[in-house]
């Protein structure tokens, strides 16, 4: 049970990585996708500081995984 709660963890936290790459990639090749956004530059900042709290906590549960097994 133990390995399938780290797995299920381990690719949730994955799964939001992609999922904010994939908001900055479209903003980037088609701007107009998001029309309520005008300054494209926060926006992708705002992507880049939710993705970034995600690899943080991928970070945490490899640290996790490697001390408590």
């Amino acid at each position: 049970m133990r390995e399938q709660i780290l797995t299920n963890l381990k690719m949730y936290f994955e799964s939001k990585v992609n999922m904010h790459r994939t908001n900055i990639q479209v903003m980037l090749e088609n701007p107009r996708a998001i029309p309520e956004h005008t300054d494209f530059n926060e926006a992708i900042e705002l992507e880049l500081a939710k993705m970034a709290e995600w690899m943080d906590k991928l970070e945490a549960l490899a640290s996790v995984i490697s001390t408590a097994g």
